[in-house]
């Protein structure tokens, strides 16, 4: 482009009358090329090539092909060769045999997968169960060896001019090597670690799902969930535990089923995912049944495998249209009627109404509202007749003209609630009077009075309270769907039906269990025993609580007296160091890389070499750090009281008053 393309991305304003033309002259010839203008590198071939490298890593991935077992059997280890040290200083006079060869066979349980390897680092990692085997070989054969091993010692077996011996990981520990040449001068190793690390148990997600799920008789009843299951080693089975729950009190079943999920799980696959669907009809559970389930996964570990299950989740299928018997001063009557369910259909009519609104024209949905409005009128006087409420209409007949002339102003009437007028509400005169009438009779509050109809019912005063406060609520769902509304009755029909199970539930019966009774006690014979052969025995014990760094303790004071004054360690600070090694050792299986050096001379201050002063501090500091700082524990401080302390308070007491 005439070495003139960067004036295509300079503004107009700022060039001059030549400049300009020479932009004009090569924006046409751009325009005429643009076709021509490829890049020079070609980026289809490497896009193609980018995605299928990451479609091969993707695969690679989730077969997991290149897993490893968190390097457990990594060969890069830093080699670490054993080195002897003679307990005595006179076992240096003699040439003690060498080492030549050491080797450590690590042999993981069969579940893993994970084969056999060699090292030559003999401090190890491993799970437990493990085999390990060590072999040792010298340019000439030792009296004897052993391999010493939390306080214990066990002798080494000799085959083809080899030293080995065979364990199993139980726990992380320490050990170490010794042997006796010809002369019986004796040679130690320093100490290495096993640090042992359990089997971890399969770990189950599981989202997306409920924790408490409710479904309805008339819905879909499907519970559909995704599980995530991961182990260390490998999955050997999943299976899901459900249990179903029929009836209720002391009638209530139990069936538990082992399901399986959708996908087959591949034993040994150390991440999987797997998923289920179940279906609360195909368990064959009905209205008011529970189901219980669980995920519950194991893995490969022998011989006994681990176990893991996740959190219980529950489906409830509801059943809010049940009947119960009630059985009131000792006579049996079945005081819930079957239309109580009639309540819980008029809300499914009422909400399958309001629905298809949109489908219906308004004359048939004003229909149905009043067809609804009907019903529930019909169930309240039902229910009106257990309070003892005579049929509708009394009212009318009783009265003239001129209530039909207010009716008729007033097209809701009918079907408000009036508490000025004189209805069911209104009766305060009434109730009065018969709180008068009552107050004159004693026996008023010991008899069933069946001229009050509030009283001529079986239900109890708190049901009544309740079931009268239903018939109210009924006035008012009625009266909207009278007005063709029912999205403002449907608040109130639910609020009748939850009173209505507040009054069923309030009628069970309760069982008393029985439990023991005992005999009776005869008195004649009460508190006439013989006591001459029976004997008191008291005891009195001040129990203290053990330091389980007691040695430790006694060792660092024992430590700082030698840096003060060297001398030669005697047999009691032998074995004084000898505990508190023990006692570091117990602290130390935790944590073997932070206190096996501080072992290792704290067990050589146990022989006959001459021990430095750098040597000594270093134990001690060591063991301060392991022994950490003492619990405080709280005393009764025992204070100073003299006859010339007391005479002195009591002058101060004078003058403050």
């Amino acid at each position: 482009m005439e070495n003139s393309s960067g004036l295509l991305l300079v503004s107009t304003e700022n060039l001059s009358g030549i400049a300009r033309l020479q932009q004009k002259k090569v924006s046409r010839k751009l325009q005429d090329h643009r076709n021509e203008i490829k890049p020079g590198v070609k980026f289809g071939k490497t896009v193609i090539f980018f995605f299928t490298c990451a479609g091969i890593g993707f695969i690679l991935y989730q077969f997991h092909w290149f897993d490893t077992a968190e390097n457990l059997n990594s060969s890069d280890e830093q080699e670490e060769i054993i080195s002897f040290k003679p307990i005595d200083s006179v076992a240096g006079k003699t040439t003690p045999p060498k080492l030549v060869k050491q080797e450590l066979i690590v042999s993981y349980p069969s579940y893993t997968n994970i084969s056999s390897f060699t090292a030559s680092n003999m401090n190890v990692k491993a799970v437990e169960g493990t085999r390990l085997t060590w072999k040792l070989q010298f340019d000439s054969a030792p009296d004897s060896v052993f391999m010493e091993s939390m306080g214990n010692q066990y002798p080494m077996n000799f085959s083809n001019e080899t030293y080995t011996r065979s364990s199993t990981v139980t726990g992380s520990g320490f050990y170490n090597f010794r042997f006796t040449d010809e002369q019986n001068a004796s040679y130690t190793s320093d100490l290495f670690a096993i640090e042992a690390f359990e089997d971890q148990s399969p770990v189950i997600v599981i989202n997306d799902l409920k924790q408490f799920e409710t479904y309805k008789v008339d819905e879909s009843k499907d519970i559909s969930f995704e599980t995530l299951l991961t182990d260390d080693f490998g999955l050997g089975e999943a299976y899901i535990i459900a249990t179903v729950s029929k009836g209720s009190g002391e009638s209530v079943k139990f069936r538990e089923e082992k399901l399986s999920f959708k996908e087959s799980i591949s034993i040994g696959k150390k991440r999987q995912r797997l998923s289920k669907t179940m279906n609360l009809d195909a368990l064959k559970m009905e209205a008011g049944d529970e189901l219980y389930f669980y995920v519950e996964t194991l893995d490969l570990k022998r011989p006994t495998p681990n176990k893991a299950r996740s959190e219980t989740y529950f489906a409830v299928i509801q059943d809010t249209a049940t009947t119960s018997f009630a059985v009131e001063g000792s006579m049996g009557a079945d005081l819930m009627p079957e239309y109580f369910r009639s309540q819980r259909q008029l809300i499914i009519d009422t909400e399958k109404l309001i629905e298809e609104r949109s489908k219906l024209s308004k004359e048939a949905f004003n229909t149905e509202s009043n067809n609804l409005g009907f019903d529930q009128k019909a169930l309240r006087i039902k229910y009106g007749q257990f309070m003892g409420d005579e049929t509708e209409g009394m009212e009318a007949q009783n009265t003239g003209e001129g209530t039909e002339h207010e009716s008729h102003d007033d097209p809701l009437a009918e079907y408000s609630h009036d508490h000025d007028g004189n209805n069911e509400h209104n009766l305060v005169e009434v109730k009065e009077n018969h709180e008068e009438e009552d107050a004159k009779n004693p026996l008023s509050e010991y008899v069933h009075n069946h001229s009050d109809p509030e009283e001529s019912t079986l239900f109890s005063n708190s049901l009544k309270s309740k079931l009268r406060q239903a018939l109210n609520i009924m006035w008012d769902a009625e009266l909207y769907l009278r007005m063709y509304e029912p999205e403002k009755s449907l608040a109130y029909q639910y609020k009748a039906l939850a009173l209505i199970q507040e009054i069923k539930n309030s009628a069970r019966i309760y069982v008393h269990r029985i439990g023991f009774d005992p005999p009776p006690i005869k008195d004649d014979v009460r508190l006439s025993g013989d006591l001459e052969e029976v004997s008191s025995f008291r005891k009195k014990e001040n129990l203290e609580e053990q330091d389980a760094s007691n040695s430790m303790r006694l060792a660092i004071g024992r430590l700082e007296d030698l840096k003060n004054n060297p001398q030669t360690i005697s047999e009691e600070d032998k074995k004084l160091f000898e505990n508190a090694g023990d006692e570091l050792a117990v602290i130390a299986i935790n944590q073997p890389g932070n206190y096996l050096d501080i072992l290792q001379q704290l067990k050589s201050l146990t022989g006959n070499l001459e021990i430095s002063e750098k040597t000594l501090t270093t134990v001690q500091h060591g063991l301060l750090k392991a022994v950490g700082e003492l619990k405080p524990s709280p005393a009764k401080n025992i204070k100073f009281s003299g006859q010339l302390n007391n005479m002195v308070l009591e002058e101060l007491a004078k003058n403050d008053e």
